[in-house]
């Protein structure tokens, strides 16, 4: 039983979560709503509960007793003359419309409830002051309102104005609330907008960061929670800007210092007398150098990440056309799928070496590449890398992206290393999926 208690709180408590807006604008619009809005509904609550109520009853009884007070002169007066008379004085004074009709029988009419307590307040009068059967039309004229009673001898009936069972005051009041309402409503929700302005602009601008597209330091506006957020965003551009430009520099030295005693060994290597007996052991010690060489070239491509290029509106098609013609030009079957121009914000030399090198790596272990590319939805571009190899295990295939790692990506295993690091340096990340040809596919997504 209590775990059915529990169901069922949580299941509402997640139907209301459902109905709450999204944005930060619209639930602070609600918190200043809903107190405003229960405000006004107490307020009206009481004046609708005790001064419209007391002013009804007062009003419909003072209808009633008029109405009771006619019918009990016209009692005493038999005559036809004499009554016509009453009628005409009576209408005359209490600013109502009498007619009697001789002889005639009431007729039911369908009750319809109005808004207000005037008709509820009316009749009870109306049955405390006559004691006599009666029909009320509050329906037929939206100005008037028309009383029909039950006489011994006849009908009469009473046709008066609705404003004399209410003041003007109600209509003020309500004026007055859901103008006073409207009014706070508007003020704070230009207010709210200034604020959350400032948050979204922070948000574009971390989310422009994360692209790899540095625009520079926000201005820090709106709130001081705001403007500490701001501030703090700015001095952790900062601090990663002077990390990255530490890396960079402290790689390059690197690269310096294990190129120089390289660049001598390969020269005392060539220097060597070339006999048969070591000319073998030679040459595996150059490639060995070399090989070391395009290690420590790579090593920097990947730690530097191309991050010192600038972003640009790019061709995307044009890109991969020109990738395409580089790897056909090295002997590697690459087939090309691009229609329309796809125009995207990213650094074109970085993400020109991150295909380059996803089409490198699928070349070596096939014989034919596709290269595809198309809008994958309204906020993002897809690239697409099939080849009919041998693939990749579901298992094996996060490990493919650890540098130094890799067999999967052959040379020094930061193919695609370097390929992600780029890819998601843009906002965008790299899936690897089946491909329809049998073998792998590589799934870049760039963000618009």
């Amino acid at each position: 039983m209590v775990a059915w208690r529990r169901l069922a709180k949580f299941t509402v408590v997640v139907r209301l979560h459902r109905l709450l807006p999204r944005s930060l604008l619209g639930r602070s619009l609600l918190i200043v709503l809903v107190p405003l809005v229960l405000l006004q509904a107490v307020a009206l609550q009481f004046f609708y509960g005790s001064h419209l109520d007391i002013v009804s009853r007062r009003l419909s009884g003072a209808v009633a007793g008029e109405i009771a007070f006619t019918i009990a002169q016209l009692d005493r007066q038999p005559d036809p003359a004499g009554r016509a008379a009453i009628l005409h004085s009576a209408g005359e004074t209490l600013a109502m419309d009498f007619s009697f009709e001789p002889g005639a029988v009431l007729t039911p009419q369908p009750v319809h409830d109005v808004f207000g307590p005037w008709d509820s307040d009316l009749a009870s009068a109306l049955h405390e002051r006559t004691r006599l059967p009666f029909e009320m039309d509050w329906i037929s004229n939206d100005r008037n309102v028309s009383v029909t009673v039950q006489m011994a001898d006849g009908v009469l009936r009473v046709d008066m104005q609705r404003k004399r069972f209410y003041t003007t005051m109600l209509s003020l009041f309500l004026l007055w609330l859901v103008g006073t309402a409207l009014v706070l409503f508007v003020i704070a929700a230009l207010f709210m907008r200034n604020q959350v302005r400032a948050l979204r602009r922070l948000a574009d601008a971390a989310e422009a960061f994360g692209m790899g597209r540095d625009e520079g330091a926000i201005r820090p506006e709106g709130a001081t929670e705001v403007r500490q957020a701001a501030t703090a965003f700015n001095l952790m551009q900062r601090r990663l800007r002077r990390f990255l430009v530490q890396r960079t520099e402290m790689l390059a030295g690197v690269s310096h210092d294990l190129r120089t005693p390289l660049t001598r060994l390969r020269l005392a290597l060539d220097m060597l007398p070339h006999r048969a007996e070591t000319q073998r052991d030679i040459n595996e010690m150059i490639a060995d150098v070399k090989e070391m060489e395009r290690m420590i070239g790579g090593y920097l491509a990947f730690a530097r990440g191309e991050g010192e290029e600038a972003v640009e509106v790019t061709n995307l098609s044009a890109l991969l056309e020109e990738i395409t013609s580089g790897a056909r030009r090295a002997g590697v079957a690459v087939e090309l799928r691009v229609g329309e121009a796809l125009s995207v914000k990213l650094r074109p030399d970085a993400v020109k070496r991150a295909i380059t090198n996803l089409v490198d790596n699928a070349s070596r272990h096939a014989q034919h590449v596709v290269l595809a590319a198309w809008c994958g939805d309204a906020r993002n571009v897809v690239v697409t890398v099939d080849d009919d190899g041998p693939g990749i295990t579901v298992t094996e295939r996060e490990g493919v992206f650890r540098p130094f790692e890799s067999g999967v990506a052959g040379g020094t295993g930061l193919g695609l290393s370097i390929a992600r690091d780029i890819v998601r340096s843009h906002g965008g990340d790299i899936l690897l999926e089946d491909s329809p040809l049998g073998g792998l596919r590589a799934r870049v997504r760039f963000p618009v």
